[in-house]
This record gives C-alpha cells, structure tokens and sequence, in this order.
C-alpha cells in the first residue's frame, strides 16, 4: 500500500467539512473561495515557470519538441494544451506534444492502472523518437505517478531537458526534474480530487509556458496572434481583424492580402514592408525566426 497521507493534496480540508450538509449556494461558495486561493498557489511559481519557459524557448528555436505527459487529469491538460498550439500559433502538429498514460482512450474513459507503469512511458515516447533537443515535462498532481517518474527518468537518460508540474510539495517528481515547477494548492475541497484546484492550476501553468514561449519566438505581435490559423469563420474573420489592427489598413484591403497570400503573417509583413514577392517574405521572415519586428529592422 502506498502512504498518501504524506502528499499534500491527499489532505483533508478542514474548510470543507461540511459541504455535504450545506445548502446549494453555500457549497458553491465553499468551491469558489478554494479556487481563488489557486492564483496564489501559481504566482509562487512563476520564478520556477519562468526558467522553463526559457528552456522550451531555446528548444524551439533549435529544431526541438514539447512534450507534456501524464496520467487521468494531468495526461488529458497537457493533451489539451498541447491540441491548442497549431490553431492558436500556426505551428506543427508535433512540435507540441501531448501524451496520456493509455492513449487517445484514456481522454474520456479511465485505463485502470497504466499509471502504474513506468516502462508504458518509455514505450510512449520511444514512439516519437525523442532526442536530446526536446523537452518532456511530466505533469503529476501528486507528484509521485510512476508513469511521469518513468518519462523523466527516460528523458534525462538521453540528455532532454525535463520539468515538471506539479502541486503536491517535496515530491518525487520534482526531484527527478532538472527544472521544477511546484504549485502548492493543498487540500482540495473534496479529498484528493485534483480535478479541482490542482487541475485548475495545471491548466494556468501549462497555458503560461505555451503562450509564453511562442511570444518569444514570434508568434505573437503586440498582443495578437498573427499566425492563426483560418480554419473556420471566427478565425477567418479574427484573421482581418488582427491585419487591419496592426496595420490600419480597411478591412477590404486586408482581406485582399488575406486571400493573395493565405498567412496573416504574410499579409502583415506585406503591407508594413511594401514587399509583394512571397519568396522574399519568406527570406525576410525566416532570416529572423519569423519575428515581424526583427523582419521589419532589416527591410531595405
């Protein structure tokens, strides 16, 4: 048997006692005032999440991968983190990476036991032929899951940079990880559901270190997502409106550069530079890792 009365979000919440008994309202102002308590749990961190960042930036900008890994509610954020990056910055389906102990299934049905297994996440990331460039970071509310010690240990074997996710406080995993991040939520308001405040806090940590890091390798201008995918109406209609914010050009002269060159990016860089030729863009852009301010510095 494994001793959960040491890991912190294993702990009775005192606060809480009572849900059970309370009226409707009442629990849910029990819940909310736990979650507002999750904020603070993650600025405590962002020391710790901003060396990642750093990390993942680096890999990026040398050819390498994210991968997030995890079981039951760890797996499926990462998973979903992960799924957001090629709309939201136009990059490679596998340049960010989501892996949940027992596959695709795992997302909606419970695989009982996978993440007891160390060797099923060697196996997982054996599959993408992980290497040295990429960064794995396990995701392990409590911090002691064999699957994510498993992948940790994996990956720092071959030379990846590692971090972690984690809530629960001196934990396994954050031993294991060359680059840490501890958020500790404590005791959830129901015992050891860390679908609750520890997944709360997962999902702001895991969007800080995408978000950021594509910032930092230009996927952002301003405040903007110029390299948006235009897969559906919103987007195709977010598109023009991103043009013509940065631009001050009409919304019909967006849309004209939207067509002609299919990339928001493309389109912002064309009517900023007075560039038409696509190829030169492209060299322009890919001079400068994409980064539309740099671009711009050197356009003669």
């Amino acid at each position: 048997m494994i001793d959960i009365s040491k890991i912190s979000t294993e702990r009775r919440n005192n606060k809480t006692k009572n849900i059970d008994i309370v009226s409707t309202k009442e629990i849910l102002v029990l819940l909310n005032n736990e979650d507002k308590t999750v904020p603070l749990a993650v600025e405590n961190a962002i020391d710790q999440i901003s060396e990642v960042v750093e990390v993942v930036t680096e890999a990026f900008s040398n050819g390498g991968r994210l991968f997030y890994i995890g079981a039951g509610t760890s797996g499926r954020l990462g998973v979903l983190d992960a799924s957001e990056c090629p709309p939201t910055f136009g990059v490679p389906d596998d340049m960010v990476i989501g892996i949940i102990a027992g596959g695709d299934t795992a997302l909606r049905l419970a695989v009982e036991g996978i993440e007891d297994s160390k060797a099923a996440a060697v196996l997982d990331l054996e599959k993408h032929h992980l290497n040295h460039n990429d960064v794995v970071i396990g995701i392990a509310a409590s911090g002691r899951t064999p699957y994510v010690i498993g992948a940790l240990e994996y990956a720092n074997k071959i030379g990846c940079s590692t971090g972690c996710v984690t809530t629960s406080s001196n934990s396994e995993v954050a031993r294991i990880a060359k680059y840490p991040i501890e958020a500790i939520t404590g005791a959830e308001p129901l015992t050891g559901s860390t679908r609750m405040k520890s997944g709360t806090a997962q999902k702001l940590i895991l969007n800080m270190i995408t978000t950021a890091s594509m910032v930092k390798i230009g996927k952002v201008y301003e405040n903007l997502m110029i390299d948006v995918q235009m897969s559906n109406d919103k987007l195709v209609s977010r598109a023009q409106i991103i043009v013509t914010e940065i631009t001050g050009v009409e919304a019909e002269i967006a849309q004209k550069y939207l067509d002609k060159y299919g990339s928001v990016k493309y389109a912002i860089f064309a009517i900023m530079s007075k560039i038409e030729d696509p190829e030169k863009i492209k060299e322009l852009l890919d001079q400068h890792h994409g980064n539309i301010r740099e671009s711009l510095k050197y356009n003669v």
